[in-house]
């Protein structure tokens, strides 16, 4: 393959990754590994160092042990303490679903239901491609139901370069809107993790503009994010998914809304899964004031801020938007 083959998807790779371990009783080395799964040998062929591509599969057997796929490691007998010729295996028997449990067909389509998150808007056409090698070598696969952790939303149109910005340690640049900006402003980052909160996608990462830390939320990522030579020391990512959401905690702790809302409506059962009771009503945190009263305003009449104001005031002021959309009075 020639040095300008384009790169897989991180998804791609680590499935076929999966498919590779599994498909082996006796454990492949991790030479074997760089030199034969696709998404590998394509870097290493272009020319990336074997130390590049090794903290890769190191960070690619720590994020699918993550998953839940067991990856078990082989040394040698006489010295297992010695992992320089290690072999890496799924075994099949721990990845299967035990003998004594089976589902009904009513628990079958519900699961099939909630798994379909994962569906179109998650897995990119080359993981679909994975999951067809999968079936390929004898393996079960039922695709709606193949997600390793449920999806929160479809995803947003940065989070792939975002995701490849990380786990080659390269600065990006995109254009944000702040809430409550009439226009965006480009942004430099290096870009550290990819974290969900509240149902939504954050990135965190170093602002260079700002010479600070910054979380900032995907959906006010306007237009590509493009990928920089400019890069990072790896070390900068420890840990940093673990500050990213000790920030959201904190802020959202520090932000919450009182709301009122109609029992057994959808505002409700949304809602309370995240509120805690108060005496007129329910305490809702949020991060994002702009991107909450969307939220509360979609839901009409089942919900009515109390406080804070100026929430109040931007519910108010969508509610009033769309009445004047659709022609009705004030």
């Amino acid at each position: 393959m020639p040095a300008t083959a384009s790169r897989s998807a991180p998804e791609e790779r680590l499935v076929n990754l999966v498919v590779a371990l599994m498909a082996t009783d006796q454990g492949l080395t991790k030479d074997t590994i760089l030199s034969s799964v696709t998404g590998y040998r394509e870097q290493l062929e272009a020319g990336a160092s074997k130390d590049a591509l090794e903290k890769m599969f190191e960070r690619d057997k720590e994020n699918l042990r993550g998953l839940g796929v067991p990856i078990e490691t082989i040394g040698n007998r006489s010295d297992p303490d010695d992992l320089r010729e290690a072999r890496y295996r799924v075994p099949t028997a721990e990845y299967a679903l035990p003998d004594d449990i089976s589902f009904s067909p009513a628990e079958i389509a519900l699961l099939n239901v909630a798994g379909g998150v994962w569906g179109s808007g998650s897995l990119s056409a080359d993981a679909r491609s994975g999951l067809r090698k999968i079936r390929a070598l004898g393996i079960a696969v039922d695709e709606p139901i193949i997600g390793y952790a449920p999806r929160i939303r479809v995803r947003d149109a940065s989070f792939a370069a975002l995701q490849r910005a990380i786990e080659e340690c390269r600065v990006v640049t995109f254009v944000y809107l702040r809430p409550g900006e009439a226009q965006p402003r480009e942004r430099r980052v290096r870009p550290l993790a990819l974290v969900e909160y509240e149902a939504r996608w954050h990135v965190f990462g170093f602002d260079l503009n700002m010479d600070a830390e910054r979380t900032f939320l995907l959906s006010r990522i306007v237009g590509d994010v493009a990928l920089r030579r400019e890069k990072f020391d790896p070390a900068l990512r420890e840990g940093a998914g673990d500050r990213a959401l000790a920030g959201l905690r904190a802020l959202a702790e520090r932000q919450r809304a009182l709301l009122e809302v109609h029992p057994g409506t959808e505002a409700a059962l949304r809602l309370a899964r995240r509120a805690q009771q108060a005496p007129q009503g329910i305490l809702v945190p949020y991060v994002d004031l702009h991107v909450f009263a969307d939220e509360l305003a979609s839901y009409g009449p089942e919900v009515r801020v109390v406080a804070p104001d100026d929430l109040r005031d931007e519910v108010v002021r969508r509610l009033r938007a769309t009445v004047a959309v659709h022609g009705g009075g004030a």
